[in-house]
């Protein structure tokens, strides 16, 4: 029985080391011990004039903010945000969500929105991840790219985003699925050093900046799982299904099946009206909100979509759905890849 005992002590501590090596070799232990947070420290940002306006231009034209967390009107081109919606928050509507996502409301109602959250909650939700409760936030949250956001422009954002309107607007909570509820804790990465802001004087280095914060790869870059395919950078084909109708993400690299033939007239056009010369694009391109983006900062982008690696990947809506062999996704002309 001794033999038998020691045995079955060594059969157990060889498989709880087995569980705890594949365990660290595969999702690691963050969906078990909870998400990497920094402490909230209790700074404020100065309110100036000069924040609040850059903060404005920052939450309603360069990062999508006002998509998410506004109500919309998609009956019309460009979903306009609705009177009284900005910021009021709402039930995420894209298909195939693990879960029920919302996002919050943020103006300053002390009861439905943020009028409780400190400056840093707001500040550590918007670059990092972490929910004013603390909880990872789901990665439709493009914190992963608005970590690149700089230090004078994120306290821009917050300065403005304390200075919307109080609106009741009670929301359910975000209720996601086992076991991705878990799995997303291992998303969130704290930022413990300064961000500068880039140079703008050099056009490249400002608009990689720009299409960072504004999450261009979000939705141009097929993903599995939400996560981007490898090589297929901003090759689209990525499907969003919403109110708005159901639509792929165009390839916007620079190759022949992609948009070679914009000029920086043609992509201001794009980005501003929502039109390619005659062809009307879909409302969930946001140039409802890049309409007020300034002629500079279009440049600049433009000048940067041109350096990016071309990617051969043909994407065209006008065309019903099929399998492509490049991202394993269904859109128009995927056959033809």
């Amino acid at each position: 029985m001794k033999k038998l005992g020691k045995i079955l002590l060594w059969a157990v501590i060889t498989l709880v080391v087995l569980l705890v090596i594949g365990v660290s070799l595969t999702i690691g232990w963050r969906p078990f011990i909870g998400p990497r947070a920094r402490p909230l420290t209790s700074r404020q940002f100065e309110r100036t004039p000069q924040r609040l306006e850059r903060g404005r231009y920052i939450f309603t034209s360069s990062t999508g903010c006002t998509g998410c967390h506004s109500l919309h009107d998609w009956s019309q081109h460009g979903g306009p945000v609705l009177p009284g919606g900005e910021g009021v928050g709402q039930v995420m509507w894209f298909k195939d969500l693990p879960g029920r996502i919302v996002a919050s409301n943020i103006t300053s109602d002390p009861e439905t929105g943020a009028g409780t959250w400190t400056d840093d909650q707001l500040a550590r939700a918007i670059r990092e991840g972490i929910g004013h409760d603390g909880r990872a936030l789901f990665p439709m949250m493009p914190y992963q790219s608005l970590r690149h956001m700089s230090d004078e422009d994120l306290a821009s954002l917050v300065v403005y985003i304390r200075s919307l309107p109080p609106v009741r607007n009670l929301l359910p909570k975000t209720e996601i699925i086992f076991p991705v509820k878990y799995l997303i804790r291992g998303v969130p990465q704290p930022i413990t050093e300064p961000v500068s802001s880039p140079d703008r004087s050099d056009r490249l280095e400002w608009g990689e900046y720009l299409i960072t914060i504004a999450s261009c790869n979000e939705c141009h870059t097929p993903q599995d799982r939400g996560a981007p395919k490898p090589g297929l950078e901003y090759g689209g084909g990525f499907t969003l299904d919403g109110p708005w109708g159901s639509v792929a993400s165009s390839n916007i690299t620079p190759d022949a099946t992609g948009i070679s033939y914009y000029n920086e007239a043609l992509f201001i056009q794009a980005m501003r009206a929502g039109y390619v010369k005659a062809r009307k694009l879909n409302s969930i391109m946001p140039f409802g909100e890049f309409d007020g983006l300034t002629d500079d900062d279009l440049k600049a982008m433009f000048a940067y979509v041109r350096t990016l690696k071309p990617v051969k990947h043909r994407v065209d809506n006008n065309l019903p759905p099929t399998y492509c062999k490049l991202c394993q996704l269904k859109h128009g002309a995927g056959d033809q890849n």
